[in-house]
């Protein structure tokens, strides 16, 4: 258990917890760091990063479809990769920081890189040599963008890949870490910031699909991307100036290193059997072990003690002999997967939400008087819906709860369960759009734009807009929250792994429906010219996968509430506020 320590200075009482220091490294002072000052600076950064990802990504198809002239499906599948490579990148950035740079230099050296991306994209969108010659009206014909041309692009994508996945998996728990959950104070504040953090991501966004998108359309991409690659200057800037504010924690080693120990040394021992615990190793103090469990049984056998065995775990030994703490956080982080594999296909309708549905908006009437909005733009009815979700929950559903059930609101299974299901409903809603927008394609001929309103997409945005804002939440909820103390950078990534799959599960199924359909003469449901295919298909076909998801997802949620309750102890041992999600 952390330790506090009093100090009596200038007639004021401040407190110290040796599980924080300050920069310095001596333990950090409660009334000098910490606290939302220094998680506002934190959030800026992320802020910035949402700019610079969403700015580009949610606008992307029609520049690879209008200006470099590649095929549709495959504009897609490019813009997926892309944010799939971001969030996948988010391992390698947790891995860093518990390993080696800890999250604060994680979070500032991957915000240079995303910053330097970001600088380079900008330049190449400007300089004609990096994009193919415009189609030819006469012929009707259009020269693809070249290899090299490709390759400058993806060069800068991946260079902001790089710098999101880095920042981002560290970003969230460096904020919490800003708050001491031993303080009654701190720990209400802590309560409301995983909702504040997704406002503010959402805030990002929101500049980024209607501001940002604008530049990119009537000014110029080269100038949108050059005011991402300034804020993001600015925010680390920022950043760095509250270096003698933070609070920064102690790393315990990789949790990945962990997790492998806890595997090879089972596996080593995998023929060792035992029948009374007390065998079983165990190093920690008392108060900060945490209790054996009864899942998982064939891991207890690295914490099994043979005779020869040195007591002293060092770097070699730590490869067969794990203590019964340890063990119990690798079983702990098992029991994390069932919901994290059933999260991904939310994402994989988000994916939707910024690709063809974009490309449907094209198609359409988009103009208010004289003013024309932007393809791009209709995601920020998708953002509108994420704001409104989350402040109609913060201002009236949570106070509800407090007075009727004395909870904050809704357990983090439940905003999941909620998410998936809206995101269905979101997906019948656009196939039946998508019906009618095909309909008056066939009537209209080969107009360029159809008489058909694009404010029809809304339901769409909305409702998996709604669903993301419960869904997000409640993840990064449940993900810190019944992960182990030491793991929580490891299980931020893991969250943000379940987007990163998401959307290679969305290039994936573009890739399987291309080429399975459109034999014998007819056009593929994700044919080149979104008119003359079935997107209303692929929309139906994503419902019906998330419905039969969402039947698994419930009975996961069932399951892992089980070992939660075993383990109550757990989380008062790490000494954070006990979780209520004890039901689903």
């Amino acid at each position: 258990m952390p330790v506090y320590l009093t100090v009596q200075e200038e007639g004021k009482m401040s407190w110290m917890v040796s599980d924080a220091v300050n920069y310095k490294g001596f333990p950090a002072d409660n009334s000098k760091t910490g606290g939302w000052i220094t998680a506002s600076l934190i959030l800026g950064i992320e802020i910035c990063e949402r700019l610079s990802t969403m700015g580009i990504a949610v606008n992307l198809v029609t520049y690879l479809v209008g200006t470099m002239h590649v095929p549709s499906a495959e504009s897609a599948n490019i813009v997926t990769d892309f944010l799939g490579t971001s969030f996948m990148l988010c391992l390698l950035g947790g891995f860093l920081a518990d390993s080696f740079l800890g999250r604060f230099r994680t979070i500032a050296i991957f915000a240079v890189i995303q910053a330097l991306g970001t600088g380079l994209l900008s330049v190449s969108t400007k300089l004609p040599q990096f994009r193919p010659l415009p189609c030819n009206p006469a012929s009707q014909s259009c020269q693809e963008a070249s290899d090299t041309q490709m390759g400058v692009l993806y060069l800068c994508l991946y260079l902001i890949a790089l710098g999101t996945g880095g920042l981002k998996s560290s970003v969230s728990g460096f904020g919490t870490d800003q708050f001491d959950d031993k303080d009654e104070r701190e720990r209400t504040q802590m309560t409301f910031f995983f909702n504040r953090f997704f406002f503010l991501v959402s805030v990002g966004t929101l500049l980024a699909v209607t501001v940002l998108v604008y530049l990119q359309d009537e000014v110029g991409r080269s100038w949108a991307y050059g005011i991402c690659c300034l804020s993001m200057v600015v925010a680390i800037v920022m950043f760095l100036s509250g270096t003698k504010r933070y609070r920064y924690k102690k790393s315990s080693g990789s949790p990945i290193v962990h997790i492998l120990q806890v595997i090879v040394a089972s596996f080593r021992k995998r023929n060792l059997k035992y029948d009374n615990l007390s065998i079983l190793y165990e190093d920690r103090p008392e108060a900060t072990r945490i209790p054996h469990t009864q899942q998982y049984l064939f891991l207890d056998k690295a914490a099994i003690r043979v005779e020869g065995e040195n007591m002293i775990i060092d770097g070699k030994m730590a490869w067969r002999l794990c203590s019964v703490s340890r063990v119990e956080e690798v079983k702990m982080m098992i029991w994390l997967l069932p919901v994290w594999a059933t999260t991904i296909l939310f994402w994989t309708i988000y994916a939707q939400m910024i690709t063809f549905s974009v490309e449907q908006a094209s198609t359409m009437e988009r103009t208010i008087g004289t003013f024309q909005i932007p393809a791009g733009s209709l995601t920020v009815f998708f953002v509108g819906a994420i704001l409104i979700t989350l402040a109609v929950y913060d201002r009236i559903i949570m106070p509800l709860f407090r007075r009727w059930k004395g909870t904050e609101g809704f357990t983090n299974l439940q905003k999941i369960g909620i998410g998936l299901a809206m995101s269905i409903v979101g997906m019948i809603a656009a196939a039946l759009t998508e019906r009618k927008r095909l309909s008056v394609a066939r009537n209209s001929g080969s107009v360029t734009t159809l008489p058909m309103s694009v404010f029809t997409l809304i339901p769409q945005f909305f409702l998996v807009g709604s669903g993301e804002a419960f869904i997000y939440t409640g993840q990064l909820d449940f993900f810190i929250t019944r992960s182990p103390k030491g793991m929580k950078t490891l299980s931020t990534g893991l969250f943000l792994t379940t987007l990163s799959l998401g959307f290679f599960l969305s290039s994936f199924l573009v890739s399987v429906i291309k080429s399975v359909t459109g034999h014998n003469g007819e056009k593929s449901w994700l044919a080149d010219n979104i008119n003359e295919g079935r997107l209303d298909y692929f929309y139906g076909l994503l419902a019906l996968l998330s419905t039969i998801n969402l039947v698994v997802y419930l009975v996961c949620a069932i399951f892992t509430i089980k070992p939660q309750s075993q383990s109550r102890a757990l989380t008062m041992n790490n000494g954070e506020k006990n979780s209520p999600d004890d039901k689903c």
